[in-house]
């Protein structure tokens, strides 16, 4: 996840023009293998066993490589030897910036410091995230340390981000919040979280988009906005919810509970609520995720 934080410091320093770091990412993305695939080309895991694990993930809030050795696929040697052959990240997004012409390796090791010294991250952080780094890292971005329910908050970005990396792809860039007491949408898929934390969340983004994010997800290419593209966007925004409700009542004993989410097209989510917008853009557009400031 610090890499995707990395392409937004780049950004917003100079480094790199918008178009620039959105075509870097498409570069990198096509030399950038996921474990499970790894985990086959090694002949360790069968294709089926992989989808398994992704089903898993669905319901747990877990790494590939943990659940692969919790359901006896894989030994913790073999996610280790495997992680090993993997490139981090930010080594892939160096080497598509410099491929492109885009900087020099001078420039990238720069920015790198730079940007390691602002967030207190370790050259260590970008190979193991742990998740309360990875929390410092999002209070820091998003202003929240002052904020009430600042963890909340920032256990719910966490999960977010953990759940795009898995379902949608890499290949994004966060940008700041904005903060609105009114928000008016295009494509757009509501849930309401209800019990000691009761909020309104929401993802929200054009019709190309929507309907991009949706081909990620199912892992189908659909072209038009139909039931399954809806019903597409409304699991993944369920899924995430989900998973969000369950580790707050494992972790923290609260207990809350999900309406049914729903599509809403071209209107206007509900006045004198502090809106939480979390923009971030993927090669295909930018997605809006939102998560209410104000208990509902």
């Amino acid at each position: 996840m610090y890499t995707q934080f990395l392409g937004n410091y780049l950004l917003n320093k100079g480094y790199v023009t918008k178009e620039q770091l959105i075509e870097a990412l498409q570069y990198q993305k096509t030399v950038h293998l996921k474990l499970g695939v790894l985990a086959i080309h090694a002949g360790y895991m069968t294709a089926s066993q992989v989808e398994q694990i992704h089903i898993m993930q669905t319901h747990k809030n877990e790494r590939f490589g943990e659940l692969a050795v919790e359901a006896g696929f894989l030994t913790q040697e073999q996610v280790d030897f495997l992680l090993s052959s993997q490139k981090p990240d930010y080594l892939l997004l160096s080497q598509a910036l410099v491929d492109k012409g885009y900087m020099t390796t001078a420039q990238f090791e720069k920015a790198m410091m730079e940007y390691q010294s602002e967030y207190e991250i370790t050259e260590n952080d970008f190979t193991d995230e742990q998740s309360d780094k990875v929390m410092q890292l999002i209070q820091h971005f998003y202003k929240l340390e002052n904020d009430s329910n600042s963890e909340l908050f920032s256990q719910y970005i966490t999960l977010l981000f953990n759940n795009i990396i898995r379902f949608i792809g890499k290949d994004f860039t966060p940008h700041e919040a904005v903060r609105l007491s009114v928000y008016p949408t295009d494509k757009c898929v509501t849930q309401k979280i209800q019990g000691e934390f009761s909020t309104q969340t929401a993802i929200d983004m054009n019709e190309d988009s929507f309907i991009a994010f949706a081909s990620r997800y199912a892992g189908e290419e659909f072209t038009d906005n139909d039931e399954y593209v809806q019903a597409s966007v409304e699991d993944f925004v369920n899924l995430n919810n989900g998973l969000y409700v369950v580790n707050l009542s494992n972790e923290s004993s609260i207990e809350l509970s999900l309406e049914p989410p729903i599509s809403q097209f071209d209107t206007q989510l509900n006045e004198n609520i502090e809106y939480f917008q979390l923009p971030v853009t993927f090669p295909f557009g930018t997605v809006n995720f939102i998560i209410t400031k104000t208990k509902i």
